[in-house]
């Protein structure tokens, strides 16, 4: 596979490789880029009886850094509020769990790095 050529055609590439991932796992995806106010989930998914809010990061290269490293504390603490929004807009009730997908694209196949409980509410 071409790796792509601008940061936002690495970063749609991304999101649906990631998406096919998630669903060759089992998962079911429930929204692609679910927007609140300004806020974003780039994934939701169903693993079971878990509820999944999945951030996508990809890159072309870990020449600088791998990707996961930019999910900071500011944007653990944006992607909490957007799944507050969604909980309660939809009246959830279950268990929720957040999950980073990492990719890398090369000069190979990508790399796809997912990394389950990520991160939790109470420890951003």
């Amino acid at each position: 596979m071409k790796a792509p050529t601008t940061a936002q055609n690495i970063g749609k590439q991304g999101e649906h490789l990631a998406a096919r991932f998630l669903e060759n796992l089992g998962y079911t995806i429930i929204a692609t880029n679910w927007r609140y106010s300004y806020y974003e989930i780039d994934l939701i998914a169903q693993d079971g009886n878990i509820l999944v809010v999945v951030e996508v990061k990809s890159r072309s290269s870990e020449q600088f850094s791998h990707p996961e490293d930019s999910v900071d504390r500011k944007k653990r603490g944006k992607l909490i509020k957007a799944a507050e929004a969604y909980i309660f807009n939809n009246n959830y009730m279950g268990e929720l769990r957040f999950d980073i997908i990492s990719i890398v694209f090369g000069n190979q196949e990508p790399q796809i790095y997912h990394i389950k409980d990520a991160f939790y509410p109470g420890l951003f």
